[in-house]
């Protein structure tokens, strides 16, 4: 598999964990706004960039979002922040930011072994 492949599955398999991880019954709430509906119907949502490998699947930067605050409301960053400061205590969007300006270098062995961690949780 290429890289493009890789990285793609991995998108694709962290997206269904981060959805279902608090959903009960396929049910999850929107982190931004708290809108609840079928995981299907939900996005995991980012609050810093895909860009940035450093962050791009850190179960913290990553929550579930409807399309609604996650594609027309740009990922309601700000809201974003301050829920993630709320939940999991002061000073976490601002540690976030900070990882994501880091360089990491992911070679294909470990993006794989990502896809294995979790797959096991689809």
């Amino acid at each position: 598999m290429t890289r493009k492949g890789i990285v793609k599955k991995l998108d694709t398999v962290f997206s269904l964990y981060i959805r279902k991880r608090y959903a009960k019954d396929g049910i999850a709430k929107c982190f931004t706004c708290g809108k609840q509906d079928h995981i299907s119907k939900l996005h995991a949502g980012h609050f810093q960039s895909r860009k940035h490998y450093a962050t791009r699947w850190d179960e913290l930067n990553v929550q579930v979002q409807c399309p609604k605050c996650n594609l027309f409301g740009q990922g309601e960053q700000f809201t974003f922040g301050i829920n993630l400061d709320k939940e999991f205590g002061e000073g976490t969007a601002e540690k976030l930011q900070q990882k994501a300006r880091g360089l990491v270098k992911l070679s294909n062995d470990d993006l794989t072994e990502l896809i294995k961690k979790y797959k096991d949780y689809g």
